[in-house]
């Protein structure tokens, strides 16, 4: 009886260590196949082209094809909903962005909780919005701003790239904790959103600092001030409105997910090979040329950012009642 339980007690214990075994050896052999980065933006823009820059890091050192699906619409919502209903097996990431953050409260009839459905994999970048006047604004700093907002209430325009993007709820969250009143001019992207500013037909706008950089510095616009908590390497000698404003915080940020239930040792290899790209020289220089600033750490240390955001957002939707169009 003592050798049937002793062979017993040593196969449970091989069957109850056979799941993790199993585990550990599908991360040595990952990927084993092409592997689908969703992207949520159309090719060509700066969302698109880190996407490719860290999905070609990725595919030199893990020895597959790591291949760029881009499915814009409905602000990334139809991009993350692929990756939620794709195979937990690494085989299909996503290219997370601050939009997610934003939908979940902005869009009522989501069909996926975005913190809960996407796992975090690793923060890439952050990007600061920059707040930015047409010359004709008689304000070179943001109280003179503010002085002069309330002194001319719901008499400025302040543009936007469109309703619910970043560049609007930073706008938001500006007049939330400055107490000032601006009416909200969305456009269909920051090109024209820009060629209004510069014309003078809208006086204000929260824009991500990676379009509008050439233009503040040829003095086609006057930048205020980042929405970051810490300054831009990009404009480092340019004050942030969180200065002025405590917890006025707001940027543009990317980061890699995959579906729910997608194995811990998955992840954990994905978010090594990440933040040793995110340390490369080649790498850090080309997110700088966008504007941003390297974002590396933990799977963790993503998903509270990623949750941070989007209680802070909600806050901001319900504030302004913006509703998605």
């Amino acid at each position: 009886m003592r050798l049937v339980r002793r062979h017993f007690l040593r196969f449970a214990g091989a069957v109850a260590l056979a799941p993790a075994l199993s585990r550990v050896t599908c991360a040595q052999h990952y990927p084993t196949r092409p592997v689908r980065l969703v992207v949520g933006f159309p090719a060509g823009g700066a969302g698109d082209i880190l996407a490719r820059l860290i999905g070609q890091w990725l595919q030199e050192q893990l020895g597959q094809p790591f291949v760029i699906e881009n499915r814009p619409g409905a602000a990334s919502n139809i991009a993350a909903e692929a990756v939620v209903r794709a195979p937990p097996d690494g085989h299909t990431l996503y290219w997370s962005n601050s939009a997610n953050a934003i939908s979940t409260s902005l869009y009522e009839n989501l069909t996926f909780d975005f913190v809960r459905d996407i796992a975090a994999v690793a923060g890439i970048m952050r990007v600061p919005n920059v707040m930015e006047v047409n010359p004709s604004v008689p304000a070179t700093t943001v109280p003179e701003f503010i002085a002069y907002a309330k002194a001319n209430p719901g008499r400025l325009n302040m543009a936007s790239n469109g309703n619910g993007t970043t560049s609007h709820l930073a706008g938001e969250l500006f007049k939330m904790m400055a107490g000032v009143s601006m009416i909200h001019v969305p456009y269909r992207g920051a090109a024209p959103a820009l060629i209004d500013l510069i014309g003078g037909q809208v006086q204000v706008m929260f824009d991500n600092l990676t379009s509008s950089i050439e233009h503040i510095r040829a003095g086609k616009v006057r930048a205020l001030a980042v929405t970051t908590a810490t300054p831009s390497p990009v404009l480092p000698h340019l004050p942030t409105v969180a200065e002025f404003i405590p917890g006025c915080e707001a940027s543009t940020w990317f980061g890699i997910g995959a579906p729910r239930n997608t194995p811990a040792e998955i992840i954990n290899k994905l978010n090594d090979e990440i933040n040793a790209g995110l340390a490369d020289p080649k790498i850090k220089a080309r997110l700088a040329d966008l504007g941003g600033t390297v974002f590396a750490g933990s799977p963790a240390d993503f998903a509270k950012l990623v949750a941070d955001e989007t209680e802070k957002w909600a806050k901001v939707v319900k504030f302004a009642g913006i509703k998605a169009e």
